[in-house]
């Protein structure tokens, strides 16, 4: 099974060193999706306007095939 990697970016940047394997790109983009919800239910009202918020989703070469984006802003 390939392997992808999760990598956050922004508020608490880290790299996915370890990895998961799954069977596909489409199983990889359900985990990422479970993951970026995940986060945002555990900032917990920590995530604040101004911010951003970002996973990178790479293959096994760690080349990016999904990227999730999170911003806040403040209307004027």
């Amino acid at each position: 099974m390939p392997r992808y990697y999760f990598n956050v970016h922004n508020v608490s940047p880290s790299a996915g060193d370890v990895g998961e394997e799954l069977p596909d790109n489409e199983s990889a983009w359900r985990r990422a999706t479970v993951i970026a919800g995940a986060a945002l239910f555990k900032a917990d009202g920590t995530f604040r306007p101004g911010q951003e918020w970002a996973l990178e989703v790479t293959d096994e070469a760690r080349k990016p095939i999904y990227f999730i984006e999170i911003a806040a802003w403040q209307a004027e």
